[in-house]
Order: structure tokens, then sequence, then C-alpha cells
């Protein structure tokens, strides 16, 4: 599966973290660094396995924990529309 930003949806890194804004709406997201790696990875098309595996190595994340928070990341990003999912 593939993650993308949504076409309207523009990603700004900062000092702390990323800005994501939705273009059409003016809303923004912000993501703390964590956030941005997993995000990043997945941008790149390493799968959620590999986000997962990412955090684990470079935080000391219990791969079960690693897991569920990329999960709930994507699901979060996907439900505010900002990123598209496809296979």
């Amino acid at each position: 599966m593939t993650l993308t930003l949504h076409p309207d949806v523009s990603l700004a890194e900062t000092d702390d973290g990323a800005v994501l804004l939705h273009q059409r709406t003016g809303r923004y997201w912000q993501l703390n660094p964590t956030g941005v790696l997993v995000l990043r990875n997945l941008l790149d098309g390493r799968g959620h396995d590999q986000a997962a595996q990412e955090l684990t190595t470079r935080h000391r994340a219990a791969p079960d924990a690693a897991h569920r928070d990329v999960t709930r990341l994507v699901e979060a990003l996907r439900d505010a529309r900002l990123v598209v999912e496809s296979r």
C-alpha cells in the first residue's frame, strides 16, 4: 500500500516537527518529530512494517507499540483527508 499526500496538502518541516496544511480548507495539523519520521518513511514508499521498525530502532520502542503508533497515525491522517492510500 502506497501513501501520498492529498493533492491539496502541503508539508512544511519545522524545528520541532512539521506542519501539514490543507490548502482548500485552511486547516493545519502539527506533527512532532516522531510523526514526521513515520510520515517520511511512508511517503518514501516504505510500508507500515518498515516505518514501525524505524521507530523501534531509533527510539527503542516496543515493536507492538510501534506498529500501533504507525497505524493510529495513518488512520488519523486518512480521516483528516491529508493522505491518500493506494494499492
